[in-house]
């Protein structure tokens, strides 16, 4: 019996994993926001973008959170520049906004960054954790709304994500979290309204049942 509860509760984390990835076709950008986290992989998955020639400058965000302050204790986007300089990408390609405490203000500071640096900006490749991606969109969408966001995260699947990251089941809380705010920050005016498959609902509800919470609001 323990096993197959183990088994249906990955079962339905990987439900909630590919309703968080949107599987945009990568394309040219104007710019790529690189969204602050506990993952220095973003930055490098970032790094690997612009070395394929998607955009030509790219702007690393965030300050601290109470996941990153004793591993980036100068920012989330200052460890970010760092990591991506390390991976040859020219500083004069970087800008780094250092002030973002959430998703609504990495886009809207890394907005305001660019225009007062002078680079318009019409699609914009925004690169974050994995299941993150569709609440980046969401909020790009409704803080942003002039702009194409194309969305793109390291290629992994779930299982490899897990244990290459050593998140072991927290990551599931991590998921539940960000679709449980998925669901409820449109009603705040934080993002666009998206569609919540029923199959998608309901293995949400069975998580939230079994105690992977610690991450909702």
């Amino acid at each position: 019996m323990r096993k197959e509860l183990i088994d249906r509760t990955w079962a339905d984390a990987e439900i909630i994993w590919r309703y968080h990835r949107l599987g945009h076709r990568l394309r040219q950008c104007d710019a790529a926001i690189a969204l602050g986290c506990n993952d220095l992989g973003v930055a490098a998955h970032a790094a690997a973008l612009y070395r394929r020639g998607l955009f030509p400058v790219v702007v690393f965000s965030g300050a601290n959170s109470r996941e990153t302050f004793v591993t980036f204790p100068r920012g989330e986007g200052v460890h970010y520049r760092e990591r991506a300089l390390e991976l040859g990408v020219p500083d004069n390609a970087i800008l780094v906004e250092p002030r973002a405490t959430n998703t609504g203000e990495n886009i809207i500071l890394s907005r305001e960054l660019l225009e007062r640096t002078g680079i318009p900006v019409r699609r914009v490749l925004l690169v974050s954790m994995p299941y993150m991606e569709r609440r980046a969109f969401a909020t790009t969408r409704k803080t942003w709304p002039e702009v194409e966001p194309i969305c793109s995260s390291v290629p992994m699947t779930l299982s490899e994500y897990a244990k290459t990251r050593d998140h072991g089941t927290e990551l599931i809380d991590m998921m539940i979290g960000d679709l449980q705010r998925i669901i409820e920050y449109p009603g705040q005016g934080f993002a666009i309204t998206q569609e919540i498959p029923p199959s998608v609902y309901a293995a949400y509800q069975r998580l939230v049942a079994a105690g992977f919470s610690s991450r909702m609001l």
